[in-house]
Formats: structure tokens, C-alpha cells, sequence
């Protein structure tokens, strides 16, 4: 039953309650929630004219950029579903995506458009937009030029798709997530019970809007309460100690590595981070030694466990028990249960590994276009992470490895089968399988131990040179092992686990080995060296 408690309604209510309260600030920019209000109903008429319809679906790809909120609340007050795109993927990757999701309109940053000129051919859209005046796009301008800026509020249910975000597949394809309005605002309030979210919050968006950590764990909340979000492009360390002490700010997003660099920059003892209430983390456990550093400073990490298809909260540690539970995933959030199951879906015992579990009204719809892999993963309601876990006796979930191998690299999930798909095209590679292994700095990087060709030979570097402008350079790996066979269980797929014991050593930043870039001598010696098929 149609409610009107979609995201195109928060914004219309939140600008009636809170009118002249900045919403958005970028740069020298600042939006109030009456004119981002306005300007998104400007959007709406101009995309509803365009041919979008209740149900069609908007595309983004481009930098952070209060474009990118433009387009979201103007899809939002149409019933249209919106799709942010990940601007590090190639553009084979994009025009997959942009097939699978069957968009209607593409809004692009101009800085994208050499990307989108290469798929033009490949994609079936009705219009693309460009935020500067290019030939075969419309301009942003003219999306919103001499459109009304009365309030189009299409009404929708909770259950109705808000998002499609894609992620990665264990099959090498990605799949896209169906996040619910009801997702997006039930992950909210489990959040906000957790921690409390203030209506004079500040969050500094910096991390990529793209993701579902970097939209819907400050963001979308702090919006929806009437509070600021600072939108920022790029990270860079030193930038963003500057934006956190100029603008006041009290919240952010972001990964271990993020944090990391902030504390390893020279000005993090002397910027004034006093206005900082939290920030919060995910995509890796934090390291003890970064929460002390961060504890010294007077700021708490809310660390939190979960995926694009819990819209992302499945677990969160609350701030007061951070260093007694280091490394832990944390607890089930309010209103979301979460267990460990055996292979048959039963409880196991607290101590023992299983599956983790997720129910909740923040669990995705299921896979855009894919039921068969939405009935894989969702059964009776609960959600199957893939993830290894156990859950010890105060509730506290402890992820221990994951059933389907994927990589995490800087916040950012790679999946080997992806990668490997690349990597056999490769003419003098005969097999192939890529493993995690441990990174200093991005917390795991992508390792593939290769078996040569009878007859060819190969170096390191000119097998990680084949994946650029194939793969994203988050996929890509940054080391390679050469071996004579690659472990093989009686059917015939590769053991990883025996893979990760014989090849998992953690890397250091010396060992990376970078695409069409040469390193220090006795590394660039160890990369140009051929490997010859072995026998």
C-alpha cells in the first residue's frame, strides 16, 4: 500500500520542517533544504519529461558531487530507481552494468565523458545527461532549465526499489542489490539506536557516494534529520583534517585506511579535530593501535560488519566497547537479527563457525533481474553473507573467513572469479587462481598464482599490465606467484585454502608490484624476469 514515506517525501518534509538549514555544502557552494528541495523537483519535472517514469532507472557516474543528490531525490520523487555507478570500473564493466540494469538516462560528469564516449555504442539509453554541454548529451542546465520547482511526490510503498547497487558476483558478473526505501530507512534507525545521530550534525561525505557505506551510514541519516553534509571529491589526508576542522565537522565514513593515512599525516596533531563526535568505520577491523591513536585524540570509532545487501548495517560494536571487543564485527542492531548457521541452516552453538545470517527490514529486496541468485541467498527470510563466523558468548560477532573467497581491498570487494576470468585470456597463462593476501596499507591486495603455458614464457609485470583497462585497478593484482600446478580438490576446483597456505605470505609496500610502472631495481629485477612453462 502506497505510504509516501519514500526518499523524494523525506526531502519534501524535511524542507517544510527545516527550510532554511543547509543541507549541502561543496566547496563555495551551499544548497539550503528549501533549494535542494527545489532544484530536485526541477530534476524531477525535467526527467519525467525526458520519458522517466515510475519504475525507470536514473544512472550516475562522476566524482562525490551534490549532482549526485540532485539525481537521486529527483529519480526518488518520481518512483524512478536510482543506480550509482562506480566511476573506478572500466568501461566494459560500466556497460555491463548499464545493460543489466536497463537504464532509461545516464547522468554523467563531464570528466567521465571520454568513458562514455567508449560505451556509447554498447549501451541502449534513452538520454544522457552531462553536467557541462557536450554533443549527444544534454546539459544539466538545460535538464532543469524553465522546469517548475513544485513539489512531484509519486507515492510509493516501502517495499518499492529506491537503489540498484551493484556488487560484485562470485560467478565474475555482477549483481545488483534492490534497496527498498523501507531498507534505506530501517538501516537508518537501527544506526541512530546505536549511536545517536543529532539534528545539527555535520558529516563529511568524502568516502565514494557510489557505495552503500559511503550513501547510507552518514549521509542519508543526517539528511533525513536536518543536519549538514560536506561533499568532497577526492581524499587526501591533510585536505580532509582541513575540511573537519573548517566546516566543524562531527561525523564521517570511512575505511581503516582512510583513517590510517589522516593519523600518518603531519598536521593531524595540530588541526583542531574537537568538533568530531564519531566517526564511523567499515569494510576491515580497525587496528588497536589506530583506535588508541584516535582515543588519544578524544574521538570513537562506531565500527560496524555488513554489505551492499544489508543497506549495509549487519552488525555494529558500540563506541564504549570498541577495544574490548577489537576485531570483533559487533552486535546485532536493533531492529535486524543476525546468528551463525550450520550448512543446513541450523543454529550452531556460541564458539563454534558457521555461516553468518542476517533478517531484517534492512535486507535487500533480492538481485535485480537474478532470482535464481536472490533464492541462492535469501532463504526463509534470511539473508546467507557468504562469511565465516562465530558469535561468542555477550553476542559479539567474530567474521573469520569468507566461503566465498572475496577479496576486500581498501574498503572496495573483488572477487577472484572476476579477476581470473581477465587473467585466462592472457596467452601464455594455462591456469590460474587469485587469493587475498595481507597489505598494510589496503588491508588485503590481489595476488594471482599462475600456471605458464607449455611453450611461452611471462614476467609479473606483464601479466599485472594485461588487467589495466580490463579490470579496475582495485582488482588488479599487485603480486604474482608462478607455480607448476594449483591445488585441486576430486572435482576439480581449486582448494584455496591449500592455495592461501602455500602462497598467502602478506605482502609489503616494497613487494607491489605496480601496472606499466617500474620499481626499485632488485624489484623491477625479480618482475622482468620470464617464467618459463615448468614441467
Amino acid at each position: 500500500m502506497a505510504n509516501d514515506h519514500g526518499l523524494g517525501y523525506m526531502l519534501t518534509r524535511r524542507a517544510s520542517m527545516s527550510p532554511d538549514r543547509t543541507a549541502l555544502v561543496f566547496r563555495d557552494e551551499q544548497w539550503t533544504f528549501d533549494q535542494l528541495n527545489r532544484l530536485t523537483n526541477q530534476v524531477a519535472h525535467g526527467l519525467h519529461a525526458g520519458g522517466v517514469n515510475p519504475g525507470d532507472r536514473v544512472g550516475f557516474i562522476g566524482l562525490n558531487h551534490p549532482r549526485f543528490f540532485f539525481a537521486l531525490f529527483g529519480a526518488a520523487k518520481l518512483g524512478a530507481i536510482f543506480v550509482p555507478l562506480n566511476f573506478r570500473l572500466t568501461g566494459p564493466e560500466l556497460a555491463f552494468i548499464i545493460r543489466d540494469a536497463g537504464l532509461q538516462t545516464l547522468v554523467y560528469e563531464d570528466n567521465f565523458s571520454s568513458i562514455v564516449d567508449e560505451i556509447r555504442d554498447q549501451i541502449d539509453v534513452r538520454q544522457l545527461i552531462c553536467s557541462e554541454e557536450r554533443e549527444g548529451s544534454r546539459s544539466f542546465d538545460d535538464l532543469v532549465h524553465d522546469q517548475r520547482d513544485t513539489n512531484l511526490n509519486y507515492p510509493v510503498s516501502d517495499d518499492e526499489v529506491a537503489w540498484i547497487m551493484y556488487t560484485s558476483g562470485t560467478t565474475g558478473r555482477p549483481k545488483g542489490a534492490m534497496i527498498t526505501n523501507g531498507n534505506v530507512m530501517w538501516n537508518n534507525f537501527n544506526a541512530s539506536l546505536m549511536v545517536d545521530s543529532l539534528v545539527d550534525d555535520r558529516t563529511l561525505a568524502v568516502a565514494p557516494l557510489f557505495h552503500i557505506g559511503g550513501l547510507n551510514t552518514t549521509p542519508i541519516a543526517t539528511l533525513t534529520l536536518g543536519g549538514t553534509v560536506i561533499v568532497e571529491q577526492i581524499f587526501e589526508p591533510g585536505m580532509v583534517l582541513e575540511l573537519i576542522e573548517r566546516h566543524r565537522v562531527t561525523t564521517m565514513f570511512g575505511v581503516p585506511a582512510m583513517f590510517m593515512f589522516m593519523a600518518q599525516h603531519p598536521d593531524f596533531e595540530t588541526r583542531d579535530l574537537s568538533s568530531v563526535r564519531i566517526f564511523a568505520v567499515g569494510g576491515a577491523p580497525v587496528p588497536e593501535t589506530l583506535l588508541h591513536t584516535y582515543r588519544d585524540r578524544g574521538i570513537l570509532f562506531l565500527q560496524g560488519y555488513g554489505l551492499t545487501e544489508t543497506a549495509p548495517n549487519a552488525c555494529i560494536v558500540p563506541p564504549d566497547m570498541a577495544e574490548a571487543k577489537i576485531g570483533s564485527a559487533g552486535i546485532a542492531p536493533f531492529f535486524t537479527e543476525t546468528k551463525v548457521v550450520d550448512d543446513n541452516g541450523k543454529d550452531v552453538p556460541d564458539g563454534e563457525r558457521g555461516e553468518i545470517v542476517v533478517r531484517g527490514p534492512n535486507v535487500m529486496k533480492g538481485y535485480w533481474n537474478h532470482p535464481d541468485a536472490t533464492a541462492e541467498v535469501i532463504k526463509d527470510g534470511w539473508f546467507h553473507t557468504g562469511d565465516i563466523g562465530r558469535r561468542d558468548a555477550d553476542g559479539y560477532f567474530w567474521i573469520l573467513d569468507r566461503k566465498k573467497d572475496m577479496i576486500i581491498s581498501g574498503g572496495e570487494n573483488v572477487y577472484p572469479a572476476e579477476v581470473e576470468d581477465v587473467l585466462f585470456g592472457h596467452p601464455a597463462v594455462e591456469d590460474v587462481a587469485v587469493i587475498g593476501v595481507q597489505h598494510p596499507r589496503w588491508g588485503e591486495t590481489v595476488r594471482a598464482v599462475v600456471v605458464v603455458r607449455e611453450g611461452q614464457e611471462v614476467t609479473a609485470q606483464e601479466i599485472i599490465d594485461f588487467t589495466e583497462g580490463r579490470l579496475a585497478r582495485f582488482k588488479q593484482p599487485r603480486s604474482v606467484v608462478f607455480t607448476t600446478n594449483l591445488p585441486r580438490n576430486p572435482t576439480g576446483k581449486v582448494v584455496k585454502f591449500a592455495l592461501r597456505e602455500r602462497h598467502g605470505q602478506p605482502m609489503t609496500e616494497e613487494d607491489e608490484i605496480k601496472p606499466a610502472k617500474k620499481e626499485s631495481s632488485q624489484t623491477e629485477s625479480a618482475e622482468k624476469q620470464p617464467v618459463r612453462h615448468q614441467s
